[in-house]
């Protein structure tokens, strides 16, 4: 059988799902940019990718979700961020860093569930601005990922700052989910031929799932100075703050997501599929 083909972006919240995945027989890895794993698995040219929630609301070949892994948080994300040098019930537009599209989606969510309010969005790149003044930094930003800690805005800029998942669970009371692993749906199709492949492919991707976390601190204290984080603030991130499993309970919290931008006019109306007919492993304890 050829191998399988898995895409996904190499960040720091990403490593409990795919460090050493290059090593694992039958997967053949491979890096992307976060808003082309999406377009690569419905081109067939991954079998699965580790694609943001949003993506599976958007028109085109239908996705299914695998129930061996995401990122997401039960409250507190601490990387997912909005900056404001105004009160944020009077932005109307914001700066977003276009990594992450269901980030996007979720800042204009959270803001429209507390405020009324839906900003408009203008991609902004944080590296551009490295050394500028203060006045050069836009009114209302949007900042996710690994740039939260390692390059965040200077202090000062900003005099209001709102941490999305935080704001999320406090709107909402659900966890959140941010990215899962998914392929095509005709591919997990019970008579597809391509089935069986995927079936082998998730059971190898939750294997290595529950490995990985077994070894936290060990892929901190590999990874975290390489990429400017403090190693405490890196493993509380890992440990305590993000959530790996797919579980029953993240997969309603990410229908209630798709459900509520629907009905904030953010997204189509989408019903998450996932690949029910199989099931992980239970995590151990």
């Amino acid at each position: 059988m050829d191998p399988i083909r898995v895409a996904a972006v190499r960040y720091m919240n990403t490593l409990p799902l795919i460090e050493g995945l290059e090593q694992v027989e039958g997967v053949s890895f491979e890096l992307s940019a976060p808003a082309r794993i999406a377009d690569l698995v419905r081109a067939g040219d991954v079998d699965i990718g580790l694609i943001s929630v949003v993506a599976l609301a958007r028109p085109g070949e239908p996705l299914t979700a695998l129930p061996v892994g995401m990122i997401g948080c039960a409250g507190e994300t601490y990387t997912v961020r909005l900056y404001s040098k105004i009160p944020l019930d009077r932005v109307t537009r914001v700066h977003a860093d276009a990594d992450s599209h269901t980030s996007v989606v979720l800042a204009r969510l959270v803001l429209h569930l507390s405020n009324g309010t839906t900003p408009d969005t203008t991609p902004f790149n944080s590296s551009d601005l490295a050394g500028a003044s203060e006045r050069d930094w836009p009114e209302t930003l949007l900042l996710i990922g690994d740039k939260v800690v390692s390059t965040p805005p200077p202090a000062g800029v900003y005099e209001h700052e709102l941490d999305l998942g935080e704001a999320w669970h406090a709107a909402t009371g659900r966890g959140f989910v941010y990215a899962v692993w998914a392929c095509r749906t005709a591919d997990a199709e019970p008579d597809a031929p391509r089935r069986r492949a995927i079936e082998l492919a998730a059971a190898l991707l939750d294997r290595q799932r529950l490995h990985n976390a077994t070894r936290i601190d060990a892929i901190v204290r590999a990874s975290a100075p390489a990429r400017g984080w403090p190693i405490d603030t890196a493993r509380r991130y890992l440990n305590e703050l993000l959530r790996y499993q797919f579980n029953d309970d993240a997969r309603a919290d990410a229908q209630t997501f798709l459900d509520q931008a629907h009905a904030a006019k953010l997204l189509p109306k989408a019903t998450l599929r996932t690949l029910d007919a199989w099931r992980p492993a239970a995590a151990p304890g």
